[in-house]
Parts: structure tokens; C-alpha cells; sequence
């Protein structure tokens, strides 16, 4: 516990009741420190002040534990036990001060070590903190800088190249603010990573498309171009290709710190939706040369 905890109200400090929800708290920061950022007010002594009071009452408030604690604090601070049981209202200049009582049959704490049980109190770390960013496809392959507002503080995010979606970046020291001597907790920034209207992630490193192929490049082979993220490359479909097969391009992949991975092409063939009359002459000219192989034989007979 601390000492401004017993001389500053910060729920005063917020303008709200002490019943607020986390919600209510969270908007009258907000507030608050938009109001009187600094950048908003170069020079203006008074709203740095206000600003800096505000950031150190919503640490305080902004956490369930911490605000249970200095709820306690604040009301063992005002009343504590004297003579015969009774309850006597001091102030915080009494308890850190040390303030004498007597008579009666009862005696008064000599100061805040005695009436909480003596001990200097123990450093604790800052509260971790959380936010979130989207990066399109390409930003999150090629790695950004960005910054986030995080209470009232603009943070610098560095993503690393090729991180996958959902990945949290963690930076050091930006979290809340320590107790009693404590070091600040850290922020830790969920990254999302929109769709790309070709290529899908696999796993860390891999890329995945859909290639169509016409019946004819699947059954008799063919050269194909696909794209890739750096331009295109050329590919040999091999003649019989079923419908559904993959084929991996080696090192077509996302580029990360730990290796590039490949690009996996899932061929599949496409069926024209309109074809013409020549097309239709050729079709059924096919399907009477292929009367005699049926491609569903290995069914059998379902019943």
C-alpha cells in the first residue's frame, strides 16, 4: 500500500461515484485523458498535471485486485479502532506522521508499520495490458511499424515479418505502472491479418492456391503459370491429373526469420459453364469414345 492512496481520492479524481463499473471508469479516463493530453496542450502546466493524475488514478482503479486494496486502504485509514472498541476517524497526517491517543484503557497505533503489522512493503510489477491491430496480407508477409494508444500513451509496435493471424506481439514495459518501487507490466498486442483473395496461410511459412485446370491440360499434361508473391512462376501438369491433387513449389513461400516455406498448389479442374457448339461437338464425340471406361467402377454396386 501507499501513501497517496490515503491522501488522494482518485475516484474524485475521476469524477466518479465509488460504485463506477470497470466501464465507467475506463470511459472517464478516456476522457479525461483526451482532454488534457499534452499534445493538446503545449505548455499548460495545470492540464499536464490533470493528465498525470488521472493516468495514476486509473492505474490504480483500472484493476479489480488493486482497487479492492485501495478501497481497503482508504477505509482503515479513516477509521481505525480506539479506546474501549470505539471507532475514531484520523487522517493520513495522523497515520504517517504517528499520532498519540491514551486513557480510557485503550492505546492508538503509533503509525501505519504498527497498525498494519510493521514490514516495508514489497515491489510488485505493473499490470500486463492488451490491444489489437490488423495488417493486410502483405504487411504482415513483409513485417510493419505501428502505433497503438494505450491510456493516453502512444506505443510503438514492431511486427516481424510473416506473422501469422491471431500471433500477440509482446513489448516490454509499457503495461501499467508498478507498486511500491515495482517495474511496469507489459503490453501485449494481438495481431490480426486480413484475407487474401488468392493466397491462404498454412501453418507459419506455407502458402496455398487453387489452381483451375481444364479437362484437357489435366488429362493430356500442360505448362501452366501461377502466381506467386513475388510475380509468377511456370509449372508442369503432369498428363492424368485427378482433380483434388497437390503440387509443392519449393521456396515460393513466406519469407520469416526462421526460413521460407512453399507455395502448395491444389489443382483443380474446371468445368466451362458455357461452352460452345464446336466445344459440345468435341464433348459428346469424348464421352461416346469413353463409353467402355467408367471412372466410378471401383464403387461396385451399392445397393
Amino acid at each position: 500500500m501507499r501513501k497517496e492512496w490515503l491522501e488522494k481520492d482518485y475516484y474524485a479524481t475521476l469524477e466518479v461515484a465509488k460504485d463506477a463499473s470497470q466501464d465507467e471508469i475506463k470511459k472517464a479516463f478516456r476522457r479525461l485523458a483526451r482532454d488534457n493530453h499534452p499534445d493538446s496542450h503545449p505548455d499548460d502546466a495545470a492540464a499536464e498535471a490533470r493528465f498525470k493524475e488521472a493516468n495514476e488514478a486509473y492505474e490504480t482503479l483500472r484493476d479489480p485486485e488493486t482497487r479492492k486494496e485501495y478501497d481497503h486502504a482508504r477505509e482503515m485509514g479513516y477509521f481505525v479502532g480506539g479506546p474501549g472498541g470505539a471507532q475514531q476517524r484520523v487522517n493520513a497526517e495522523d497515520l504517517f506522521g504517528g499520532f498519540r491517543g491514551g486513557g480510557g484503557g485503550g492505546t492508538f497505533f503509533s503509525g501505519l508499520e504498527d497498525l498494519f503489522g510493521g514490514g516495508q512493503p514489497r515491489p510488485r510489477k505493473g499490470q500486463d495490458v492488451s490491444g489489437s491491430i490488423t495488417l493486410s496480407f502483405h504487411e504482415a508477409l513483409a513485417g510493419a511499424t505501428r502505433r497503438i494508444d494505450v491510456g493516453g500513451e502512444q506505443v510503438t509496435v514492431k511486427i516481424p515479418r510473416g506473422i501469422a493471424d491471431g500471433t500477440k506481439v509482446r513489448v516490454r514495459g509499457k503495461g501499467g505502472q508498478g507498486v511500491d518501487g515495482g517495474t511496469r507490466g507489459d503490453l501485449f498486442v494481438e495481431v490480426s491479418v486480413a484475407d487474401h483473395p488468392v493466397f491462404e496461410r498454412v501453418g507459419k511459412r506455407d502458402l496455398r492456391i487453387e489452381l483451375p485446370v481444364s479437362y484437357p491440360e489435366a488429362a493430356l499434361g500442360a505448362t501452366v503459370a501461377v502466381p506467386t508473391l513475388d510475380g509468377t512462376t511456370k509449372i508442369k501438369i503432369p498428363a492424368g491429373t485427378h482433380s483434388g491433387t497437390t503440387m509443392k513449389v519449393s521456396g515460393k513461400g513466406v519469407e520469416t526469420d526462421s526460413g521460407t516455406g512453399d507455395l502448395l498448389v491444389h489443382v483443380m479442374i474446371a468445368v466451362h459453364p458455357d461452352p460452345s457448339p464446336e466445344e459440345r461437338q468435341a464433348l459428346a464425340a469424348l464421352r461416346s469414345a469413353e463409353a467402355n471406361w467408367n471412372p466410378r467402377e471401383r464403387f461396385g454396386e451399392v445397393s
